[in-house]
C-alpha cells in the first residue's frame, strides 16, 4: 500500500440537515494524497451525502470543507473540475451517445488547456483501465447496467484529476469487475492521487482501502485502518447483524462474514 501524503481535503464539524432531519453530524476527517479512503455504513448512514459534501457538489449546513486550504465553496466549477472528478450512483444519459463520446466528455474541463495528444492518451488509458474497449462503438443506452457503470468510470478516469470520488462504483458489477475497479483505485493511489470510495462490500473495502470511515446514522463511528475499524463487535453493532471477522495476511486485513444458522 502507498504511503499517505498531505491532506488535500479537510472536513471539520460538517453537518447536513434535510427537512429538519440531521443527515450528517459533526464529521471531522481528511482526504489524503496517495491513499484510498473508503466510506462504509448501513443504508441511510450518510455515505453519499458525505461524498457530495467532500467533493463540493453539496454544501454543509454546519462546519467547513477546505480543498488545498481554501473553502471548497469558493472554487469556480471549472477549477473544481480540474482538481477532482466524481462518479455518482446515477449513470443516466439523456441522448444515445456512443461510448467513445461519453469517455471523451471527461476531457471537457481541459478544453483549450491540453493538447490533442494529451486528450487522446488520457482517453486511451481510461478505456483500458475500465475494460470498455470492446464497447466504444456501442450506444450508451444499449448497454447493461454494469457496462454503463464501467463506461461512466472511464469518463471519470479520463478527467485526470488528483482527487477521485467514486460513489458505489462496484454496485452493478460482477465479481471480476468489482476487483478490477478496486485495483484501478489502488493504482490511482499508488500514483499519489487521493481516492474516496463509497462501497457496501466490507470485505472489498477491507482488502483495498488504506483507511475506512464507518458511518452510523450520520455520525462517524470509527476512522482508521481496516484492521482497526473492522472488529466483530463494532460491525455487528452498527449493522445490527452478528458477524465473524477473519484476518488475512500479515496486515490482518479483514474478511467480514455474517453468522448464519
Amino acid at each position: 500500500m502507498s504511503a499517505p501524503g498531505p491532506a488535500l481535503i479537510e472536513a471539520r464539524g460538517v453537518g447536513v440537515r434535510l427537512d429538519g432531519r440531521g443527515i450528517l453530524t459533526g464529521i471531522d476527517l481528511d482526504v489524503r494524497a496517495g491513499e484510498i479512503l473508503a466510506l462504509v455504513g448501513p443504508n441511510g448512514a450518510g455515505k453519499s451525502t458525505l461524498l457530495s459534501v467532500l467533493s463540493g457538489d453539496a454544501s454543509p449546513n454546519d462546519g467547513e470543507v477546505t480543498l488545498l486550504g481554501r473553502p471548497i465553496g469558493d472554487y469556480r466549477a471549472l477549477e473544481l473540475a480540474r482538481l477532482r472528478s466524481v462518479l455518482t450512483q446515477a449513470n443516466a444519459v439523456s441522448f444515445p451517445f456512443r461510448v467513445i463520446e461519453i469517455v471523451q466528455m471527461g476531457r471537457n474541463p481541459w478544453m483549450r488547456s491540453s493538447t490533442v495528444d494529451d486528450d487522446r492518451d488520457a482517453v486511451i488509458r481510461a478505456v483500458e483501465a475500465a475494460d470498455v474497449e470492446h464497447l466504444l462503438g456501442r450506444r450508451f443506452t444499449s448497454l447493461s447496467g454494469g457496462e454503463q457503470a464501467r463506461v461512466s468510470l472511464a469518463r471519470v478516469l479520463a478527467q485526470s484529476t488528483d482527487i477521485v470520488f467514486l460513489d458505489e462504483p462496484t454496485a452493478a458489477l460482477d465479481l471480476r469487475h468489482q476487483e478490477e475497479v478496486m485495483r484501478v483505485a489502488r493504482g490511482l493511489a499508488a500514483q499519489g492521487r487521493a481516492v474516496v470510495v463509497v462501497v457496501h462490500d466490507l470485505s472489498l473495502a477491507g482488502a483495498y482501502a488504506d483507511r475506512i470511515a464507518l458511518l452510523d446514522s450520520g455520525r462517524l463511528d470509527a476512522l482508521g485502518t481496516p484492521a482497526e475499524v473492522m472488529t466483530a463487535e463494532r460491525v455487528s453493532r452498527v449493522y445490527g447483524l452478528e458477524v465473524r471477522i477473519h484476518r488475512i495476511g500479515a496486515s490482518g486485513r479483514p474478511v467480514v462474514l455474517p453468522l448464519r444458522d
